[in-house]
């Protein structure tokens, strides 16, 4: 692996043990902010670009769309978009200028689920206190050290065939997609294949955008219905209060999604690339988010699985050093769309939702061929390699908490009964 050319100690992929106790050391802020200029290119900027429109566009709307049809008011809703955009944008700024790392900040998807779900069982405050307990429970994990313990003794093999396979449905969505909408999506992989080729410094997942967006106005596939969100308004504070049925039935699921779900996604899809991710970082970031979203009305801010993977890939350029440029450009197109939450939302959810699947799925191309690669290249823990896959791509949620946790689960399992000797054979 490479460090930075900025000096010792200074890049975001470094060999060497992974802390597992307290904060990881970083470059620092001032480090990222000084080494950004030189790192800002047609590819982290355009990997960035694409990962933003990805997060703003589809999940939002289970946010909007499901708040909305609860009888939420707008200005409420509104706030909610504020607070998990903005801190979100946030998180991405502070992991990535810190440890000079493409790590990405947003908000659970399987979480947005849970909370809209739960708007017709409870009060909103009651809600709003159960993202706060959420929020303080991850910070009290990641202040632990306990994540990166668990991390660090994790297989490898075991988590990159839990990131191939939870993030395989973004490549099946492309294959959907094409079925539903093919003059775009076959736009969009026009689009994708001729950048790719013939300018492979831009993103290909940036050409998709916009040749399948031209294809789009030429079809009169762009919606003209925007969400049901007022127009710009300030972010409103909502005061929590706490019932013991919302902690049971919200918070503590929904903080484990952040756990094991985004983050531990988000950690796969770094060591994919040959980071060294600050997991306890990562999850004390995720619980300061989930403990100052709530205050405006969000769920869980945290670190991201699938925009994290945008932003480290391959389509973010070929200088992994480069691709936290690629977080922060994503950070700030995120916080702005917060602030003006209002009237972003009627401008992205003009997009065609098959447009947005199938660019979200050319631009884990490269991840995938990572993550099946470190999962099966190595010739260890392949059964519980195998076994993680499968039960990732399943979809399944026992007792609320979605299936890349179940995944580590079975995987490490099925090795611990079936592969012992990879355990006693594997490096430090």
């Amino acid at each position: 692996m490479t460090a930075s050319t900025d000096g010792p100690g200074e890049g975001a992929v470094l060999d060497g043990p992974v802390r597992s106790r307290g904060l990881e050391p970083g470059p620092g802020i001032r480090s990222g902010l000084r080494g950004l200029p030189s790192r800002l290119t047609p590819a982290t900027i355009g990997a960035g670009v694409v990962a933003a429109v990805f997060g703003c566009t589809g999940p939002a709307l289970i946010v909007i769309d499901g708040a909305a049809a609860a009888g939420v008011p707008g200005v409420i809703i509104s706030s909610w978009i504020f607070g998990i955009y903005v801190f979100g944008g946030l998180i991405s700024l502070f992991l990535a200028l810190r440890y000079r790392m493409p790590a990405v900040g947003a908000y659970s998807i399987p979480g947005a689920v849970l909370a809209v779900g739960a708007l017709g069982s409870y009060e909103f405050s009651d809600l709003v206190g159960a993202f706060l307990v959420a929020g303080l429970l991850v910070l009290a994990l990641g202040l632990s050290g306990l994540i990166g313990t668990v991390a660090r003794l994790l297989p490898l093999p075991i988590v990159m065939a839990m990131i191939a396979g939870a993030l395989i449905r973004f490549g099946t969505e492309v294959v959907n997609a094409a079925a539903a909408a093919p003059w775009i999506v076959g736009s969009a992989i026009a689009g994708f294949l001729v950048l790719s080729r013939f300018v492979p410094s831009v993103p290909g997942a940036l050409g998709a955008l916009g040749a399948g967006l031209v294809a789009a106005i030429a079809t009169g596939a762009l919606s003209g219905d925007g969400a049901a969100v007022e127009g710009w308004t300030l972010p409103v504070l909502v005061v929590p209060t706490f019932d013991v049925g919302a902690l049971l039935a919200v918070a503590l699921p929904l903080a484990v999604l952040v756990i094991a779900a985004e983050n531990a996604q988000a950690y796969g899809v770094l060591l994919s690339q040959g980071y060294r991710p600050p997991v306890n970082a990562m999850t004390v970031a995720s619980g300061v988010g989930g403990a100052l979203a709530p205050l405006f009305g969000g769920h869980n801010a945290n670190v991201a699985g699938p925009m994290t993977a945008i932003c480290a890939g391959p389509q973010a350029g070929p200088d992994k050093d480069a691709r936290y440029a690629a977080s922060v450009v994503n950070g700030v197109v995120f916080i702005a769309f917060g602030v003006l939450a209002g009237l972003a939302v009627t401008a992205v959810t003009a997009l065609p939702v098959e447009l947005v699947s199938a660019v979200a799925g050319l631009a884990m191309i490269g991840v995938l061929v990572s993550s099946f690669r470190g999962a099966f290249g190595e010739g260890r823990f392949r059964v519980g390699a195998l076994t993680a896959l499968v039960v990732a791509m399943s979809g399944i949620a026992p007792l609320g908490i979605s299936s890349p946790f179940w995944a580590l689960v079975a995987g490490v399992l099925a090795s611990a009964v079936l592969e012992g000797r990879d355990f006693r054979s594997a490096p430090a």
